[in-house]
Parts: structure tokens; sequence; C-alpha cells
């Protein structure tokens, strides 16, 4: 680990809390860091958050307070909204206001909403397809006429007695908030704004004041069923969060810290928890490995790369094909879908806490989808756990010590785990408890390797176009088994593979990203670039402002940000579009060129030359627009390089392992204490506090000078 001898001058702290840990990454003044893990405490993360960053600062024997005046950034990332709307635990108290006739708007949803979060076999059979259980009750929901067309016309004139009845009807169920989500109003938002002022004098009749959330303000973007559950989601999930979010950045102002906390959101930025919106946050998370990725990507001058995480609840997958982060527009969260932009991932439910069961009808070993997540396993006696999962399979293999769980900090019992596994999967199967656990984790892992293996060949290529990195807490654990097979071109796993999110978080940018829907046409004739030209600057002078004043919020200097001015494109006719960076602020009609130009790399990079089809004309979709201050980043250990045997005082002696059909003596060593150079032969274990390496018969691992181990088959 990349750690200050001596002393330590913290710059940035990043914190990912999960379901099972809570990780901390402290950057110092130098770029070097440190990691620190803690059990995850879901009633109050902070109290996880402060114990997993006491454990960062223990070689030092301080604690943040101390050092936390040094402080320049915070980044957070965590999953507390993501499982209240999951676990359908958020607020229901929301009133709806929509165009009349589309009250069941939210309960119908599209056709996709029936089977986008279904994986590949569930969406081929409509037997499977079903709606998500509403929010909110239908009584909440209320339409009033008026409408504006998809030119931002209006059609119909909005009527405003409908409006003040549904917001004395609201009132009266004793809602406590009203969203507005009328038809096209990201085109025009007169009618919603004349909403907002009529049901503000209703409000102030009744002596009430209940906060009005428009969609043309909170996300203008074309997609009435995503956009309103974005408004919906928002209330329900995401905003009972803010307080808990505003109450961890005054914990650490009480610290000392007087940096403000910045929460990852899904597209790779930051924002703060007083922003307007949190919706972007919910799946910050599994965020941060991308970002990561990608910061290896440069570093490393790869390519394309694979994102692994295991966890100990899901695998999350994420490609980067020449270096593109694709991020995905329309995406899904506990069931609908939503137009919030979501650097693309794909997760499946296979995590190293996973239950394991025994289908008596079947006959078969199965698992999840339910997860023990921070409890463990039956093998921490203390967790109250009675169901077997992978990580009690993978204890009484060898591969995991029960003394050095976290650093010793959670005893786990071994002979508990295997007379659960015993009698639990083992005796149904008239099998032997070993080769059974095998068994289940050889499912497991076979699972996330259909999972990768679907992912890229559905690009059109093969793994051995790709270098795999795997991290997460049980990434070095599994990688053996999932990635057996692919031949990737390498595979790397960082010493850090545990807090690799936290890292990805302190690699993301301190920025504000505001998108609006603009749909034009560059015809192949140029009869429209005028117009084009004029909406274009028009729409980003709008979103810089809106940008600087989010900044202004926070008592930052706009001037300090830098803008990046970006669109989304497609060829006319086409479904999908692609983001491309703009180097112009103001565009002329000469720079059209240079914008075409640039879509057209792109898509030849990601997808090949003979699909492209520039004779039809461009349809730009959206306006996109970042503003970004920078912020300390890390910096990769750099080390000298040593023999390839390691010293014999990173040894720690030999343990059974089982691995395929039979048990075999492995080496084991402490992770910290291998050198750069360094080369271990399988079968062997490497441990830390915080992960472990599993190195099968056949398998080798390499240490480099940056601390990231790779291996190879042999």
């Amino acid at each position: 680990m990349s750690k200050i001898e001596t002393s330590i001058k913290p710059r940035a702290v990043a914190l990912d809390t999960g379901g099972t840990m809570s990780d901390s990454f402290i950057i110092d003044e130098k770029g070097y860091f440190s990691v620190g893990k803690a059990i995850t405490t879901p009633e109050n993360e902070s109290i996880g958050i402060m114990n997993s960053i006491n454990d960062c600062l223990s070689p030092w024997k301080i604690t943040i307070d101390k050092v936390g005046a040094e402080v320049d950034a915070l980044v957070y990332s965590g999953t507390a909204m993501l499982n209240r709307l999951l676990e359908r635990e958020g607020n229901s108290n929301i009133g709806v206001i929509v165009n009349k006739g589309f009250e069941d708007l939210h309960r119908l949803g599209r056709a996709l909403q029936c089977w986008i979060w279904l994986d590949y076999g569930g969406r081929l059979h409509a037997r499977e397809h079903e709606h998500p259980e509403p929010l909110i009750s239908q009584k909440n929901i209320k339409g009033v006429r008026g409408r504006i067309n998809f030119w931002g016309e209006e059609l119909i004139p909005l009527y405003k007695d409908e409006v003040e009845t549904a917001v004395y009807q609201l009132i009266d169920r004793g809602v406590e908030s009203i969203c507005v989500c009328l038809l096209c109003s990201y085109m025009n938002p007169r009618h919603e704004k004349q909403v907002a002022r009529t049901a503000k004098r209703v409000m102030k009749k009744r002596g009430v004041d209940i906060p009005i959330i428009l969609s043309c303000e909170h996300n203008p973007i074309r997609g009435e069923t995503p956009r309103l559950n974005a408004l919906i989601i928002e209330q329900y999930a995401a905003e009972p969060s803010r307080a808990q979010m505003i109450q961890i950045a005054e914990q650490f102002k009480g610290k000392g810290i007087q940096a403000p906390l910045r929460i990852l959101t899904s597209y790779g930025g930051t924002i703060s928890p007083y922003h307007k919106s949190l919706i972007p946050t919910m799946v910050s998370g599994p965020i941060g490995g991308m970002i990561g990725t990608k910061f290896l990507a440069e570093k490393y001058n790869l390519t394309n790369l694979v994102s692994s995480d295991v966890g100990g609840t899901s695998f999350d997958v994420g490609i980067l094909s020449k270096r593109y982060i694709p991020t995905k527009w329309e995406s899904s969260l506990g069931r609908f879908i939503l137009n919030i932009p979501m650097i693309a991932l794909d997760s499946i439910g296979a995590g190293t806490g996973m239950y394991v069961r025994y289908n008596n009808i079947s006959g078969r070993l199965e698992f999840g989808p339910e997860s023990a997540g921070h409890l463990i396993g039956v093998c921490n006696e203390d967790s109250g756990v009675e169901t077997v999962t992978m990580t009690d399979c993978s204890l009484i293999l060898g591969y995991v010590n029960p003394d050095y769980f976290l650093g010793g900090k959670i005893p786990l019992k071994k002979e508990r785990a295997l007379e659960y596994i015993e009698t639990q999967i083992a005796n149904p199967l008239n099998s032997d408890p070993y080769a059974t656990a095998r068994g289940a984790l050889d499912l497991i892992d076979i699972n996330m390797k259909n999972h990768l293996q679907a992912m890229i060949q559905g690009l059109g290529f093969r793994p051995e176009n790709y270098t795999l990195v795997s991290f997460g807490g049980g990434g070095p654990l599994h990688v053996a088994g999932y990635s057996k097979n692919l031949r990737f071109e390498d595979i790397l796993i960082p010493e850090w593979a545990a807090a690799f999110s936290a890292f990805g978080c302190a690699c993301a940018d301190h920025s504000y990203r505001h998108e609006k829907t603009v749909d034009l046409i560059i015809t192949p004739d140029g009869s429209m670039n005028d117009a084009v030209v004029m909406m274009l600057n028009a729409t980003w002078s709008q979103l810089k402002k809106d940008i600087s004043d989010e900044f202004k919020k926070e008592g930052r200097d706009p001037d300090e940000m830098i803008f990046k001015p970006s669109l989304k494109m497609q060829y006319l006719g086409m479904l999908d579009d692609l983001e491309i960076e703009s180097p112009f602020e103001v565009v002329s009609v000469d720079n059209l060129d240079v914008l075409k130009k640039r879509y057209d790399e792109l898509f030849e990079q990601i997808f090949r030359r003979g699909t492209k089809s520039p004779e039809l004309g461009y349809h730009i979709t959206k306006a996109v627009a970042s503003g970004i201050v920078p912020v300390p980043k890390p910096k990769l250990p750099e080390m000298k390089l040593v023999s390839k045997e390691p010293s014999e005082s990173a040894s720690k002696g030999a343990r059974e392992i089982f691995w395929e059909n039979g048990w075999h003596e492995a080496s084991l060593w402490e992770m910290e204490l291998l050198k750069p150079g360094n080369s271990i032969d399988g079968p062997a274990v490497i441990e830390a506090p915080a992960t472990t390496l599993l190195v099968p018969p056949g398998h080798r691992v390499n240490l480099d000078k940056h601390r990231i181990f790779h291996m190879e088959g042999y």
C-alpha cells in the first residue's frame, strides 16, 4: 500500500458505503494514499464511515479530528437511497399533477418498464414481464386539461380552475410535496410554471407551504414516463436521504474538515447534498469503479478494459472501449425507467454474501437473490444469520483466514460454517461438504463469467481484445473462477481492490452536469445550419449560467470553473446517440463540420466504419454542459522492482485449500509485505485485512511497480 512513512497530511478523503463494507480512501499532499475498511452500519452510516476512516489512519495512531483541517476534498458514494427504493421504504406521501388522461402514466409506464430489469432469458418470455408496484397511491395523482405540442406550441390553454381543484384535493390528502409533469414541458415550460403560480396562491389561502417540483426545472428531457418517474423517485427515495447526507457533512465539519461534502453521481461527477436534485447520486457506489478503471487505462496506456466489481450482494460490470466510458440515458432503478445520465453498468445478484440453498423441487443448489450483506454469514456467530452464504463456502475450503477477516476484528467460526453447510446443502445432495461448497462457488463464478462474456460479445468483440480489472472485496477471491478460459489480454488486481470504488470517487471531478433536449437536425444540404447554431449556443449559454449559479450557492467562485460543452448526436433515424465534447464554447456554422467529424470518428471507434450513415444527416438530441473545479487526485505508487522471489518475511506458512476435486497445499503470503517484482505461483493465498487474493493451481500473479497484481495461467 502507498503510505507515508512518518506522518500524513490528508488532502482528499473518498468514501464508499456499500451494503456490507464502508471503505475510506485518503490521499496526502503528494498523491499517495491509504485505505480503511469497516462494517457498514445501515441504521447510522456515519458510524461505519468514521470507523473506516479511523482504520485508514490507524498506522499513524491519529484520528481524523487531528488532521481534518488539511482536507481540501471530501467525496461520498453509497447505496442508502437506492436501498430505500428497492426495499420500498421511502416517503409515498407525494402529490402529482399531470395532463388530463395521463393519470395512469406512473402505474402503466411503458412496455420497456415491464422487462428492462429482467435477465436475457426473462426478457424472452412474456410470462415473466410485470409492471412494478406504483410508489404512490392513484388517488394522489390529479389530471388537468391543457396541452403543449412537440414543438413547444400551445394547442390547448391550461384550465386554471382544474389546477386549483387539484391542489385543494392534494392539500386535503395531506401530501408533503407536489410534483408537476406536463407533456412537452421540456420544450415550453409555460404550463408547468402556471401550475406552480396557481398552486402557491391556493396554498396561501389555506395557510400551508408545500414544495412544488417542476419537471421543466428538475430534468428538462424528452420522455414523459421516465421524467415523471424521476420526479416521484426523487421525492420518494432521494429527498428523505438529504437530511442524513447533511448530517454526515456537519459531522465532518465538527471534526475540523472545512471542505464541502460532495456526493458522486451516476454520470461520474460530484454534487453537493444541498443540490436541488439528488436522484443522480442514487447509484453512486458502483460508478466509482468505472472512474477508477479509466484512471488505470490512462496510466497503463490501455485502450479496452472491462471493469468487474464483486461485492457482498452484486457483480457490477462496465466496459471501456477506446477509453470511452459509455453513458446510457434511459436506465432502470427499482424497475422504473428513468431519464437520468448514467455510466453504463450491468449488474447481477452475485456476491460473497449471497445465500446458498438446496431446492427440493429441482434437486439443485441455488444462490440469492437475498444476501447476508454486512452480517457476512453463519460463520459470524453474532450475526444471527442461519442460512449458508458464499463466504461460508470460501471459509471451509481454506481460502479465507477465519482469524484475519478485517484484520481479525470479526472472528469467523469455521466449524460452525462446516456444520451448516453439511446440514443445509451437502446432506440433501448426498455429497461431501467440501465438494458441495466448491460446487456452490463454481455456480456463482459461472454466472459471473457468463455475464462478462455476454456483455463483451454483445459489442461484437472477444475477451482477447480487453484487459480485465478485478476489484471489490470479493474480486481477488473470485477472479480466477469468473475469468477461467476467457483469455483476457491481462488481468489487473489492485492491491487496494477492496476500496477501489472509493479510489474511483477520489478520481472524480468536483463538477456539475446539466442537460437539455434540443432535437436539432443538421441536414445534408445544410439548410437548417443557422437555426442549429443559434439554438445550440443559446442553450449552452443558459446551461453555463445554471452551473455557475450552482457553484455560487456553495460559496465557490464560478471563475474557477472549467466549462466543457458537449452534445449528444446520432445519425438521423438511428435509435441511440453518442456524446462528443465540443472544442468550441460558441459554435459557428463553419464549426459544425468539426462536430460532425468528431462524431464520425467516435462512432467508427465503437462500432464499425460500414455502419456509418452521414448521408442521412445528423440529429443533435441533447445539449450537455459540465462545469469542473479541479480537486486533488490520487497518484499511483512508483516503486523499484526487485527479484521475482518474495522475501521470507512476507511468508505466513502454508494452508490446505480445496480446488476443483481435491486438496492442495497452498503457500500463504501477507499482501502488504510483498515487493514489486515478486511473482507468486499457485496454489497460493495472499492475505490482507480487507481482501484475499486466491491464486489457484495453474495460475501465477506478478506484482508490478504500481502495486497492482497481474494474473496469468500457465
